[in-house]
């Protein structure tokens, strides 16, 4: 087989359409990855503000323990103080 010739035109013509089906399969290729990204970046932002609101849920219930336990232990100390006082 002969080399065809790099100064013909239909050469030429025929290499630049290859080239350009080749850029255009990889321009798709990174497109359809960054449409992936882009879907598991969204998946990811849902994700996260469900487990942002899933804590605050978690410590707006959590609060009232503490100071339930604090009055409790108050007034166990306060029935122990009196007890004594009345022995």
């Amino acid at each position: 087989m002969t080399e065809p010739d790099p100064n013909d035109p239909v050469a030429v013509a025929l290499e630049l359409e290859r080239l350009r089906g080749t850029l255009e399969a990889g321009f798709a290729r990174v497109d359809g990855a960054l449409a992936l990204l882009v879907q598991r970046s969204d998946q990811t932002d849902r994700q996260l503000a469900d487990h942002e609101a899933r804590l605050d849920g978690l410590e707006r219930a959590r609060w009232p323990l503490t100071s339930i336990m604090a009055l409790a232990a108050s007034a166990g100390a306060l029935v122990a103080v009196w007890e004594l006082a009345a022995r």
